[in-house]
């Protein structure tokens, strides 16, 4: 097969990785973020509209074939339907405007004029692309989330107990357990996910300046704010009802913001994983055939966490230039904002990249025990903490000072922790308590945390 007609060809020239590099890992996305999904969105709005209008009585009521052919082009859109209304749109430079005539030609209704009644473009775009995006949500982006936390879960379930070096400021600190260091995600994501799973998408349908002019004109004494309001409940949208020419896309923005917490949160997860494979605290099994290196043989990069993170890096410039956008029109609209929310998808595309990279990584992922505990005995002085903490409710006179001349910027040994114990103007019972404590098993509550997090987590999942 010559390479100008291949798959492979269209990948190789694609301008986005996305659409290259990437597409067999994203081809499904364009359900939700392609021109013919878009249309598709469009086609099904009209249909849903024109079964509404249908059932206030205002016009004499479509007969048996007509609702049989609005259900089927309800559930299947063509590739071939899709062709021809970009065919008519080469004629009329509109969009929506020949979704309509495609419906006019399609359903060949007894009354046309139904079509598209009463309706300003942005009623059928602001619901096509709530619908889009909404399906993403719950098709794509929560199902992909559910199987970041799940891993994170059994993550935090299997090392809750594990002994783990700590860094504050990159400095090594109170110790911890690999299990609370992963809890600490789990809790942060968990979060993102019950609110991006109870999140609804406002919408509007009112027409050219939100006033439902031309309806009221065409039916003066028929409810239509009403009319609407149940129109976008049933459909499963909150109903915008004051608006201007277009729903103020506030909506999309918040979505997009929870998605931007959700992407921030994994990039800090990334760069935490890079940094503590880096340390030797987790390490990465190898793929056998994969390659780290081309000199150097023994590597096994971090590629995974790199890949993601690099990704949220472009999905997060672009969200916050898009979410800055929407909320702005100028007067009661521009088609700045039309341009702009075309570029959703791509925003999104990158974030779903970036988890299922991450995941990638995760799926990798094994704490090196023995290191951790090694490293923990290595660094005694962080006993300082407890030691001066039960000095001073022994009442010793400012303990925090005498444990810093100690240890701060110093190396100890256990001996000379042992010896500065031995000489404390303490009871005896108290040296021996203070002698009772071992860095690797200084971990607080912190197996009581993680068993919190994964009862809720377990209820939720």
């Amino acid at each position: 097969m010559p390479i100008e007609n291949s798959e492979d060809a269209k990948r190789a020239f694609a301008i986005s990785p996305l659409d290259g590099r990437y597409a067999g890992r994203l081809q499904h996305l364009s359900a939700y973020f392609s021109e013919f999904a878009l249309m598709r969105a469009r086609v099904q709005i009209e249909l849903h509209f024109l079964k509404a209008l249908d059932s206030t009585g205002l016009f004499p009521g479509l007969n048996q074939a007509e609702r049989q052919k609005i259900e089927f082009y309800l559930s299947h859109f063509s590739k071939d339907d899709y062709r021809r209304i970009k065919e008519i749109e080469q004629k009329l430079n509109h969009d929506v405007k020949s979704c309509e005539v495609f419906l006019r030609q399609s359903l060949e209704l007894r009354n046309p004029n139904m079509i598209h009644f009463g309706l300003t473009s942005e009623d059928v775009n602001n619901l096509a692309y709530s619908l889009l995006f909404r399906e993403y949500l719950h098709n794509e982006q929560l199902p992909l989330l559910e199987k970041l936390l799940r891993q994170l879960l059994e993550f935090v379930k299997k090392w809750k107990d594990v002994p783990f070096p700590a860094r504050t400021h990159g400095q090594m600190a109170s110790p911890t357990t690999a299990g609370k260091e992963l809890a600490v995600y789990l809790n942060r994501l968990f979060r993102v996910y019950k609110d991006l799973k109870g999140f609804r998408f406002p919408a509007k349908l009112n027409g050219a300046t939100g006033n439902f002019s031309a309806f009221k004109a065409a039916f003066t004494d028929y409810d239509w704010l009403t009319f609407s309001r149940n129109f976008l409940q049933e459909l499963g949208f909150e109903a915008n009802l004051v608006t201007t020419q277009i729903e103020d896309h506030d909506g999309w923005a918040r979505y997009l913001n929870l998605t931007k917490l959700l992407d921030n949160i994994v990039l800090d997860l990334d760069r935490d994983m890079w940094l503590y494979l880096t340390l030797g605290y987790f390490l990465l099994e190898a793929d056998p055939g994969a390659v780290g290196s081309s000199t150097m043989p023994h590597k096994v990069n971090p590629i995974n966490f790199e890949n993601s993170e690099g990704n949220l890096q472009v999905a997060l410039a672009l969200l916050n230039g898009i979410t800055d956008k929407l909320g702005n029109s100028r007067l009661q609209r521009d088609l700045s904002d039309s341009t702009v929310t075309r570029n959703i998808g791509v925003a999104l595309a990158h974030g779903h990249l970036a988890l299922m990279e991450t995941l990638r990584g995760l799926s990798r992922l094994q704490v090196n025990r023995a290191y951790c505990l090694s490293e923990l005995k290595r660094h005694p002085e962080l006993l300082a903490e407890p030691i001066q903490t039960i000095l001073r409710r022994e009442g010793v006179e400012d303990p925090y000072n005498l444990l810093k001349e100690m240890t701060r910027g110093r190396t100890i040994s256990e001996d000379d922790l042992q010896k500065f114990i031995e000489g404390l103007p303490v009871r005896e019972e108290v040296k021996q308590e203070l002698l009772a404590l071992d860095v690797t098993t200084y971990v607080g509550d912190a197996p009581r945390i993680c068993q919190l997090v994964i009862e809720e987590a377990e209820k939720a999942l």
